[in-house]
């Protein structure tokens, strides 16, 4: 299992990643409704908080079962957004 630190920083670059693509679709797209991407931008930061926030609490007890949610719930979010961002356009 990683740790704690590393599973925080892929996080972290993900959210960063899905943030500089809504980004850049806002700025040098034409035709991006520049409000959704700014929604869509938002979330992302949440989702990045909510996520950076689970990872310090863990919970006792059921640890693998933890991270087993944790991924998949980061995975659903992550596509959520993939999809959001190719729905600016």
């Amino acid at each position: 299992m990683a740790s704690r630190r590393e599973l925080k920083k892929n996080v972290n670059y993900i959210a960063g990643e899905l943030f500089t693509e809504c980004l850049i679709n806002s700025m040098f797209i034409p035709g991006t409704d520049k409000a959704k991407a700014d929604e869509v931008m938002a979330d992302i930061l949440k989702i990045q908080d909510e996520f950076i926030s689970r990872i310090s609490h863990t919970e006792p007890g059921n640890v693998k079962g933890f991270y087993k949610k944790f991924r998949a719930d980061f995975n659903a979010k992550t596509d959520e957004i993939i999809d959001a961002i190719g729905k600016l356009n």
